[in-house]
């Protein structure tokens, strides 16, 4: 089958991880696993010795009734007959309590690693910095979770336990096999570097064919969280079927993925099979040969026929696991890709300060969110404790990227940020923003009770506390109207209340944190004109007191600003209060004159 071209869209964007080439399997990878079981190490020994039990009982069983067949059966002995079989029916029954206990420890371990890795992740995704979300999708960040977790879940409960199990019961038939007759054994030895050939052959080819599948089926998520996060998008530009199509497209291709890979596996385990057939025909072959000719007895046949199928039975086992292990293996460097990103860290001797007047200076500041392509060019100004500043501009002129800066988000490339006199970067990041407020563009609620949303930045306000900054906001009206008034719950992003009410809840959520800087993020650009007009007296109380920057387009916000830093490509071309700024006739008048003209209009 020809393979079909990648679609444009559905590429890796630029910075998108890439998968690395490496081993199929990693002696490394597989350590860290084994890393994650030592809480679990009581459970985990037995499990070990289980499994080994489990190796030796396997052979001892088609020893057994070899044994029996060769022995009591061969010589009409009926006596001998029943004493076997109950021994062999005993040997049975310890081999399926061994097993039951296997399965059982082997789910438990399997479950216990993957709860401790999906909480490890989602730790560290807290503390990852945003280059690392703006660098990879949301969808493939929830993959991790999801497809790449559980395929390391059976890598853990199923192939390594299952192959070691399956080793050791080829190792002990095989030890049995010579002990019996070394002159048919090297039938063994004959067939291993055919073995070893397929295996190696395979080896490589699965492996790119299970990362390919992994991979494709991330583009898969991707594509189908940005499709739902997009809905209104697409449907209010009627691209349903545009969007169907390319999604087709993209599945398409993961099928093809996956075809291919049943290809090579639909080659590799008739091999193993049919290798295990012609070994147990060049047993009854070279065997009969020898005993018709008394260079062996007829009990060491049976002993052969029986054993070979314990020996390699477990080879098309072993290759069916192996692919799965393929799968695990691509889901463990993903996930270990993940735990190794660089998280946001502070300097062993990061100051914790217990107060932050509010003091914010900005020297010689650049920044590119791409180091090659700087969106802040020198960027120098004073802010003293309490002074609200406006940050004006055009989209795209760096307005956003100062706030990013002054929260920490980001470090600046050039420069220094300073924060009552100390330089940000030495300042504990947690002790800043305990102190810092932000309301975003995007009014991100989340799911829950208005209640437990307004005091996200203050977990243990009370109640009283909660309802006295509404009532500061002026919006307790609003939401006792609600059906469960406080107590009312939203859905993810705020589902189930309005904007303009979203907002407002973001309002009071940054009102009752009481914080020292104040981020508001073009704050007010989704309030209807009659509920701005509401809020700027109760903005006018959030701001007091407080070092604020406030990023807006509707410049009716920023008249009363202390201070007017005008921006326009990533560079301060203005500075002044609003009423100096409109006399001085440059650029932020002509964006006063375009807003006066589009309110009368």
């Amino acid at each position: 089958m020809t393979r079909r071209r990648p679609l444009r869209t559905l590429t890796a964007a630029p910075g998108d991880e890439q998968e690395a080439e490496a081993r199929p399997l990693s002696l490394s990878l597989i350590r860290r696993l084994f890393r994650f079981m030592r809480p679990y190490a009581g459970k985990r020994n037995a499990l070990l010795v289980l499994v080994a039990f489990r190796g030796i009982q396997l052979p001892f069983l088609a020893w057994a009734i070899a044994s029996v067949i060769g022995g009591p059966v061969s010589n009409l002995d009926t006596h001998g007959v029943l004493l076997g079989t109950l021994g062999y029916l005993a040997l049975a029954a310890c081999t399926q309590w061994t097993m039951m206990y296997r399965s059982r420890f082997g789910l438990q371990i399997g479950e216990a690693v993957i709860h401790d890795l999906r909480n490890r992740m989602f730790e560290h995704l807290q503390r990852l910095p945003m280059s690392y979300y703006n660098r990879h999708k949301v969808g493939r960040v929830i993959s991790r979770f999801t497809s790449d977790a559980e395929a390391m879940r059976v890598g853990i409960q199923d192939v390594l336990f299952v192959s070691l199990v399956n080793a050791g019961q080829a190792l002990v038939a095989a030890a049995i096999m010579a002990w019996r007759d070394w002159v048919m054994f090297l039938l063994v030895a004959v067939m291993a570097p055919v073995l070893w050939g397929l295996n190696r052959y395979f080896r490589v080819r699965l492996s790119k064919a299970f990362r390919a599948v992994q991979e494709s089926f991330s583009r898969v998520t991707a594509t189908l969280a940005e499709s739902v996060t997009g809905i209104r998008v697409i449907q209010g530009f009627a691209r349903e079927k545009y969007n169907a199509g390319l999604f087709h497209e993209l599945v398409a291709d993961h099928s093809e993925y996956n075809v291919d890979t049943a290809r090579s596996m639909g080659v590799f385990m008739p091999l193993l099979e049919f290798n295990t057939q012609l070994f147990i025909a060049l047993v009854v072959m070279v065997g009969g040969w020898r005993v018709l000719h008394g260079a062996a007895q007829v009990d060491d046949l049976y002993h052969f026929i029986l054993l070979a199928q314990t020996f390699f039975g477990p080879m098309q086992v072993l290759g069916s696991q192996y692919s799965q292990a393929l799968s695990a293996m691509a889901g463990a460097e993903r996930v270990f890709a993940l735990l190794d990103s660089t998280p946001e860290a502070d300097p062993p001797d990061a100051v914790v300060p217990a107060r932050i007047s509010g003091r914010v200076e900005f020297r010689h500041v650049s920044f590119g969110y791409d180091p090659a392509r700087p969106v802040l060019h020198d960027v120098s100004f004073t802010v003293e404790p309490g002074q609200t500043v406006a940050l004006v501009g055009h989209t795209g002129s760096g307005k956003t990227t100062i706030t990013n800066l002054i929260a920490k988000f980001y470090a600046p490339t050039a420069g220094d940020i300073l924060v009552d006199g100390g330089d940000i970067r030495t300042i504990q990041t947690r002790a800043l923003r305990r102190h810092m407020g932000i309301v975003q563009q995007q009014n991100f609620l989340f799911t829950g009770t208005l209640l437990d949303n307004m005091r996200f930045g203050k977990p243990d306000a009370l109640g009283l506390e909660v309802i006295k900054a509404a009532e500061e906001m002026d919006c307790l009206d609003i939401i006792t109207d609600l059906p469960d008034g406080i107590m009312t719950v939203v859905g993810e992003g705020g589902k189930g209340i309005s904007l303009g009410q979203r907002q407002l809840i973001c309002f009071a959520r940054a009102l009752l944190a009481n914080p020292s800087i104040l981020i508001l993020d073009e704050a007010t650009s989704a309030v209807d004109t009659v509920t701005e007009a509401r809020i700027q007296a109760a903005l006018a109380k959030l701001l007091r007191g407080r070092t604020s920057f406030v990023v807006a387009h509707r410049l009716s916000t920023v008249r009363h600003a202390d201070l007017v830093l005008v921006l326009e490509r990533g560079r301060i071309v203005e500075r002044g209060t609003h009423d100096s700024l409109v006399q001085h006739g440059g650029v932020y008048a002509a964006l006063y004159r375009q807003f006066i003209r589009a309110a009368t209009a």
